[in-house]
């Protein structure tokens, strides 16, 4: 099937099979390997791209659904040149260990920080009325889809922390 997606800015007419997920798209007929498979069930979150700003598993999405999408993956977030603050943050606060996790990771937490802005509430949200306050425990709830198999969970929230622009 015929399908076009703009990923990372720059529009792609891509023809693929249409069992193709998303995540093998980006990987495999884009050469876009920023994006990792991990688990290939949802689970891990190494695969998260941002589609139209919101974040998604890579790997639970068809190609084919996101005809007309704009998706970000951590290529486009940055580059070696010009860090994202968020990539800056991790490697300041030692946010990875082996890095596998990581593009996943920070596609994640710029997601996490949109719907934080747009004040919609988790899990862990105690107050409904006012602004969300991200607390380390409302962090960890909203980034608990992405698994770090090394532990770098707290330089990870300290990263997040850092750019939040909210106090602990």
């Amino acid at each position: 099937m015929k399908t076009t997606i703009t990923v990372n800015g720059e529009k792609r007419a891509l023809d693929v099979d249409p069992r193709t997920t998303l995540l093998d798209a980006l990987r495999e007929t884009l050469h876009l390997t920023g994006t990792k498979k991990g688990c290939d069930h949802g689970q891990c979150g190494a695969c998260t791209v941002l589609v139209n700003g919101t974040r998604i598993n890579s790997c639970l999405s068809l190609a084919v659904m996101h005809d007309g999408d704009a998706v970000t993956t951590i290529e486009g977030v940055g580059t070696v040149e010009k860090l994202a603050p968020i990539q800056q943050a991790f490697l300041t606060e030692d946010a990875f260990q082996c890095g596998y996790c990581t593009p996943g990771q920070i596609c994640s937490a710029l997601g996490m920080l949109a719907e934080v802005a747009e004040n919609w509430p988790s899990q862990e949200t105690a107050d409904l009325t006012g602004p969300i306050r991200l607390t380390d425990d409302e962090l960890r709830e909203r980034m608990s889809g992405n698994i770090c198999r090394c532990s770098a969970y707290p330089q990870i929230v300290a990263a997040i922390r850092s750019i939040a622009g909210q106090p602990a």
